[in-house]
């Protein structure tokens, strides 16, 4: 299923409904090419070494700054519906298009931009969702506390190893509360699913799994 306008069809990817590759791996710990011990998702698609490069240095760290936070809560947006492989690949082309996620910068993005966006071969091309991150941008900008602390205080109290990818939730109360806040306070775009997914890239919660070398 095609999550573009019409006429701007991008690639068609396996399915994947948790979104990291879980649909093509197995549910338990994978061996990759150096011998370590890896999350399956990362090794779903071994002709993309950015994969695992994504997996070992960025999912599940900490990110507490304004425009890491802005980046990735825009890039799980355009991920909705979609393969996170799909946005991975265009993660370059996001940036450049998107001033490199400066809430400042886009912000001020007009309907030009709008244009120029719907128009970019090198991103997902989804005029909602192209909407939606500048109508967050200017969110950002008018929240009466930082954006980095209305994310980081839904960092759940507890939270357990998960030993196969099955043990992971696609939601939970945490993530439903977040989208909530998100949503009363104008954000679009953005519901428990999403916000969770959020919450794993960033590193509110660690959901490497147990025998996973990089946890």
């Amino acid at each position: 299923m095609s999550d573009s306008p019409a006429g701007t069809a991008e690639p068609a990817e396996p399915a994947d409904p948790g979104g990291y590759g879980q649909a093509v791996a197995s549910d338990g710990i994978m061996t990759g090419p150096d011998g370590r011990p890896r999350c399956p998702w990362a090794l779903s698609a071994p002709e993309y070494p950015e994969y695992i490069a994504y997996h070992d240095g960025e999912w599940g760290r900490p990110v507490r700054d304004r425009v890491g936070l802005f980046e990735r809560l825009s890039l799980e947006a355009f991920q909705s519906g979609l393969s996170w492989l799909t946005v991975l690949r265009k993660r370059d082309a996001f940036r450049a298009a998107f001033a490199n996620f400066d809430p400042i910068a886009v912000a001020a993005f007009g309907p030009a931009d709008v244009e120029r966006l719907a128009a970019d071969a090198g991103i997902i091309r989804n005029r909602r969702k192209i909407i939606a991150t500048i109508t967050n941008a200017r969110v950002v900008l008018a929240l009466d506390v930082p954006f980095e602390e209305v994310i980081w205080s839904f960092r759940p109290a507890v939270t357990t190893v998960p030993v196969v990818t099955a043990d992971l939730p696609a939601s939970t109360a945490e993530s439903a509360a977040l989208a909530t806040e998100l949503k009363t306070r104008g954000f679009v775009f953005v519901g428990p699913t999403t916000a969770y997914a959020l919450m794993q890239a960033c590193g509110l919660v660690n959901d490497h799994l147990a025998a996973c070398a990089v946890r």
